[in-house]
């Protein structure tokens, strides 16, 4: 008997699964995700599922770990600081694909250098000002790399590479590691990411992989990838870009796996983010134009994700404009208030009956701050050194924490940083209140709606009548703002040609109309053609209604709560290279490849040579990951142009991919 052990870190929830040979779920457990140490809810959670089916720890042959740490930190802008070298472009090129967005301020170096097309040199590269760079930029957390055509000619990014490590230590992200597809620009973005998140996931792997080994776990563990396949431990701590949508792609693994569906919307609720995707013929569907999360198009082959910034955790704003006013939700998640006050009772009490209390509400009600321990501060401003001094070790209401309105940027800096966690209303705390969830303090999650719902709209009513309207109010938003989410998706995924965007079609009048079956002149009538898979803890609370207002099936499988842990379990390892070959001349085909270009005579022994050094890597790399039982697949995508009724050879891009079961600790 073979027992895998599956663990997904959520923003909210750590889940663990044990599964028999692949076949059943025979535990799950759940733990809070300790943010300060992410090792701790993984290992209560690990140790929960371990008691629960009374195994002992030498029986567990695998372990896998799926994350939506990647994809949160990315939707809520946290990462360390990184600095990006960005060698043969210009300035310019800073504003294409959103790249200075990516950078978030950080500082960056166009310096000459780069190749061309063809992987010949175009400029020698600019080493005295990397040299001038490095030495006046300190506490730098990790580099990114991009340099001009790197993917046929990789010297420039090497180099420089090097040099950093020996001057700084830091890690370096060279973009030819991470795409083998031309785009500088977006190429440079995916370094720049992937470096932001060096730190982060190496925290994660290294403190999971320590827990394992205290719990007396000594099974190898992987990662899943955002495509749903796995990876080693060491790959996902030099790739972290790669996990993005980690958590989504094994919630869409699971989902196939619980429910068998051949075509089906899954969308999985968590703390942070709803996740959205496509099962089309069984196979969870991938974005061919590369994961897109939190506003960045990167060249990561993942699954075709729509992550949005709503969950139940997500922050919920007043619409105080108009006469009727309402609430939104997300897209940044805050603690709930029912969740901070169960960790510090008297603290959030004493401020809450205090708020209550006064004749007006304030800015900051309901609002409360605390640091995040183990968390490095390096790089603050002194605005953000006071702030944080102020802070301490405590829970402090904002009102108590904030003294000018200057303070309120450096508080924001703080949060995207992760060093600093805020509180507030989310419906987490509309459910506390209407009964449907008692995790937590449901007393101070009746303070903080009464408060909330005491603000003014338009007209100079109320938001509210009490608590439990604005609660109803909070879960009828969530209901109304997923629907949106999975018409989009369909409107974007459907074969049709609609002619306006997704996210207008999903708002557009017609279809609102439609799905309330409006019946006048005309007779509309809207509702989704496919089931839909509802995953998440909090799946049942919410999505009976999504599925009553999309006029769809809604499919709650047992175990929906833990679908991502399951995923994480039972994908293969799998690794894909891809490598180019062009023609520069007429009857020369250049093979471009790590160590620098090389030129044959004849196409068919520039491709067989590409292949080979491909599938070495590939099925190297996969063994090396713990693969067993490697199957290899290569596909070559040659490309011709019809001159003088010939074909002529263009260009061809060679990719192999290997995979296998990961090898069980028994083997």
């Amino acid at each position: 008997m073979a027992l895998a052990l599956g663990v997904d870190t959520g923003g909210t929830y750590t889940d663990a699964v044990l599964i028999r040979d692949e076949r059943e779920v025979i535990a799950s457990a759940k733990s809070l995700t300790t943010r300060a140490d992410l090792a701790i809810g993984v290992g209560q959670a690990i140790q929960a599922v371990l008691e629960a089916e009374q195994v002992t720890p030498g029986q567990i042959s695998m372990a896998s770990l799926s994350t939506t740490l990647a994809t949160n930190a990315l939707v809520e802008g946290q990462g360390g600081r990184v600095a990006l070298i960005y060698i043969g472009f210009k300035d310019g090129d800073l504003d294409k694909h959103g790249l200075r967005d990516a950078l978030k301020g950080d500082p960056a170096l166009v310096i000459s250098g780069g190749h061309t097309h063809a992987g010949g040199e175009t400029m020698p590269l600019d080493v005295a000002a990397l040299g001038d760079f490095l030495d006046t930029h300190k506490g730098v957390s990790g580099f990114a790399v991009s340099s001009q055509f790197a993917t046929r000619n990789p010297a420039h990014e090497l180099e420089a590479a090097r040099i950093i490590a020996e001057k700084t230590g830091a890690p370096v992200t060279c973009s030819h590691h991470l795409s083998a597809k031309l785009n500088g620009p977006k190429r440079a973005v995916t370094a720049v990411l992937n470096a932001r998140l060096i730190g982060m996931i190496d925290r994660l792997i290294g403190r999971a992989q320590d827990r394992l080994l205290e719990l007396g776990i000594t099974a190898p563990m992987m990662v899943v990838r955002g495509d749903g396949a796995l990876m080693s431990a060491e790959q996902a701590r030099e790739r972290p870009i790669e996990t993005i949508l980690s958590g989504p792609a094994a919630s869409i693994v699971g989902a196939s796996w619980l429910t068998g569906a051949e075509n089906a919307l899954v969308s999985d609720i968590g703390g942070t983010t709803t996740d959205v995707a496509l099962i089309r013929d069984g196979k969870p569907a991938i974005d061919p134009a590369g994961a897109q999360v939190g506003g960045f198009r990167t060249m990561v082959e993942a699954v075709a994700m729509r992550t949005h910034g709503l969950g139940g955790d997500s922050q919920v704003h007043v619409v105080a404009e108009g006469l009727g006013g309402g609430v939104f939700l997300g897209p940044r998640r805050v603690l709930p208030v029912s969740l901070i006050a169960s960790e510090t009772p008297e603290v959030v009490h004493d401020a809450l009956d205090r708020q209550l209390r006064a004749t007006t509400v304030g800015e900051h009600d309901t609002r409360f701050a605390r640091r995040v321990p183990g968390i490095h501060a390096e790089g603050l401003a002194a605005r953000e050194e006071a702030l944080l001094d102020r802070l301490g070790e405590q829970v402090l209401p904002l009102s108590d924490l904030l003294r000018t309105r200057m303070e309120n940027g450096a508080l924001a800096r703080l949060v995207d940083r992760g060093i600093v966690q805020v509180s507030g209303v989310t419906p987490s705390d509309a459910s506390h209140v209407l009964g449907r969830l008692d995790a937590w303090d449901s007393e101070a999650a009746h303070k903080a709606l009464e408060l909330v719902a005491r603000k003014r709209v338009g007209t100079g009513d109320r938001l509210a009548a009490g608590p439990e309207e604005l609660a109803q109010m909070i879960v009828n938003q969530l209901t109304k703002q997923t629907c949106l989410t999975l018409l989009e998706t369909a409107f974007a995924e459907d074969t049709a040609e609609f002619e306006l965007p997704s996210a207008a079609l999903a708002r557009h009048v017609l279809t609102q109309k439609g799905l309330s079956g409006h019946r006048g002149l005309l007779a509309l009538d809207t509702a989704l053609n496919v089931d839909v898979v509802g995953l998440g803890a909090s799946a049942p609370s919410y999505y009976p209604a999504v599925g009553e207002r999309l006029r769809a099936r809604m499919i709650l499988p047992e175990h929906a709560g833990v679908a991502n842990a399951i995923g994480a379990v039972v994908g293969r390892l799998t690794l894909r290279r891809s490598g180019t070959v062009t023609s520069p001349s007429e009857g020369r085909f250049r093979v471009h490849l790590e160590d620098g270009p090389r030129d044959f005579t004849e196409s068919d022994k520039a491709l067989d040579l590409l292949e080979s050094v491909l599938r070495d890597e590939a099925e190297g790399a996969v063994r090396q990951a713990g693969a067993a039982d490697i199957r290899v697949v290569v596909d070559r995508d040659i490309r011709t142009a019809r001159i003088e009724a010939q074909d002529v050879f263009v260009e061809a891009m060679v990719t192999v991919e290997a995979s296998g079961r990961p090898r069980v600790a028994s083997e």
